[in-house]
């Protein structure tokens, strides 16, 4: 075990500091927002920190060893890669579909190349492992006691040693599967060479695991605290901190905000903890008893135009679950100054033609909706509050107004059969060209879901860590014939099939806004 920071409060805040990492892979076009804000948190309150976007300083890394393979496609790919490089973080890159798909996946195929003796496959947006799976803590401790088998290992073994000098305390933001083999690989390392260094592990994927029935933790030993939900307060008391911390805006200039793969800088920020809604069937929130927390729209809106000041994005994402309804009408009185995007649901706020005209002219230029069903037997029984003919309204207004659409659509669920799902495809066919781009999606039943007792059966993955359990599907529409379904008839369809080729490859919807600017939707 680390030693506990809690007896070492007055050393921490004076002498050392925290060092904060977001490790790979996730995707690398925009600064982690997690870190930032909790190195903002920590200076506010006069507690040295550091930050480090591992994910993108380890891809960078990785791209840049020798590409040595056999292949006419790898070899091109390598001697093209600065220039592809170069493309992705060029916007008139994204005036050409085709030259745009083709850097990114010629981008995608150095990663494999270079990634694949480590029996790794290593993407832009990915990362599994041949043998080791993050649904098995056995697996993510085997990969912490040999992290020299991690294809990231020349990387880290050298750069983690200049960002520890003089600190105390290292905090990992995992938020994604995609991440879990490589933190620990990481947690491994600076366990073995820095052995008083306090370890601690949060973000969304810790969340979820500490969430399950039965949660059981089986890093003791390796990690020393976990970390469930906003980790402000409990790095705070980590390091001897009382009373309620005060706001403060989140802090991106000690990241490299140049090097991201985006056309300029892509500015992430979250209004609020939750979701505001908060009773749809199967919400991990629900499920995980995450309440809504949000910043008060005054405050919210003074951060971003100082960020905006500070930082001169290219576009503003704001990440959470669903904007409420107070804070887009605080966009559309006072805009941001950018283009921005996010998610939103569809009700009587974008229902009404001028709201929508009105947050097109404050930079909307893409709403993602999670619609999942264009049935509205579906919706009623999901708890979606989603009326079907309020969202046909939606699409047309928003496509008036000139903003994007990502459509989200959920296919499998207890609630719904082959006839209904039918019912979904008429729905996008009727509304295609208000559709920019759509997420497909099978249903998987959460572990810790209110409904999985009903209807679970069989563990879904193999894995003590997996969320998901398998169920028996209430009226036989089980995965099988979902995807069937999927693959046979619902992606075949003309309409369908137009908007998917719409879809940036690998990046999807962090790099669609550029396209929806570029196409005047």
């Amino acid at each position: 075990m680390g030693v506990n920071l809690l007896d070492r409060a007055p050393y921490i805040q004076h002498t050392a500091g925290m060092l904060l990492i977001f490790p790979p892979i996730a995707k690398a076009c925009e600064p982690p927002a997690g870190i930032a804000r909790l190195a903002a948190c920590l200076h506010g309150h006069a507690i040295p920190c550091r930050v480090l976007d591992a994910n993108l300083e380890a891809q960078l890394w990785l791209l840049g060893q020798p590409c040595v393979a056999a292949d006419t496609w790898s070899r091109r790919a390598g001697r093209n890669l600065p220039a592809n490089l170069a493309n992705l973080r060029d916007r008139r890159t994204y005036r050409s579909p085709d030259r745009y798909n083709r850097a990114v996946r010629d981008v995608n195929r150095v990663l494999a190349v270079a990634g694949r003796d480590s029996g790794a496959a290593v993407g832009l947006a990915d990362y599994q492992h041949q043998q080791l799976s993050p649904l098995r803590s056995s697996d993510l401790l085997y990969a912490a006691e040999h992290p020299e088998g991690n294809p990231f290992y020349p990387w880290f073994s050298k750069r983690l040693p200049t960002c520890l000098d003089n600190v105390a305390m290292v905090g990992f933001s995992l938020n994604y599967l995609s991440q879990a083999l490589c933190s620990f690989a990481m947690i491994g390392y600076i366990r073995k060479r820095f052995p008083t260094v306090t370890i601690v592990l949060g973000g969304g994927l810790v969340t979820s695991w500490m969430s399950r029935p039965g949660w059981l933790n089986p890093f003791n030993g390796l990690v020393d605290h976990l970390v469930a939900g906003p980790g402000e307060g409990f790095l705070l008391a980590l390091a001897g901190v009382e009373g309620a911390q005060r706001h403060v805006r989140p802090d991106y200039s000690r990241l490299p905000l140049a090097d991201y793969l985006s056309p300029g800088l892509i500015l992430p920020y979250s209004t609020a903890g939750g979701c505001y809604w908060n009773r749809c069937s199967f919400c991990p929130e629900r499920a995980e008893g995450n309440r809504y927390s949000p910043i008060p729209v005054g405050q919210a809106m003074a951060d971003l135009h100082a960020l905006v000041a500070e930082t001169r994005p290219a576009l503003l994402h704001l990440l959470d679950n669903a904007v409420s309804p107070a804070f887009l009408d605080g966009l559309a009185a006072d805009p941001p100054g950018v283009p921005w995007y996010g998610f939103a649901r569809i009700g009587p706020e974008l229902a009404d033609p001028d709201f929508c005209r009105a947050l097109r002219r404050s930079g909307c230029v893409m709403l993602k909706l999670g619609l999942e069903s264009g049935d509205q037997g579906v919706l009623d029984r999901l708890g979606k509050g989603i009326d079907v003919a309020t969202a046909s309204r939606v699409l047309s207004n928003l496509k008036q107004a000139g903003i994007g659409v990502y459509l989200y659509l959920l296919f499998g669920t207890p609630a719904e059969t082959e006839a209904e799902a039918r019912r979904t495809l008429e729905f996008v066919v009727r509304h295609h060209e208000a559709i920019g781009f759509l997420n497909l999606a099978v249903f998987n039943m959460p572990v810790n879901a209110e409904e999985a007792a009903a209807h679970a059966t069989e563990p879904f993955y193999e894995g003590d860590l997996s969320l998901y359990t398998g169920f028996r599907h209430p009226r036989g529409w089980g995965r099988k014939e979902v995807r069937r379904f999927m693959s046979h008839e619902f992606t075949r369809n003309p309409a369908v099939a137009a908007i998917l080729k719409n879809d940036p490859p690998l990046f999807t919807s962090n790099h669609a806004p550029f396209f929806v600017d570029t196409r005047s939707v």
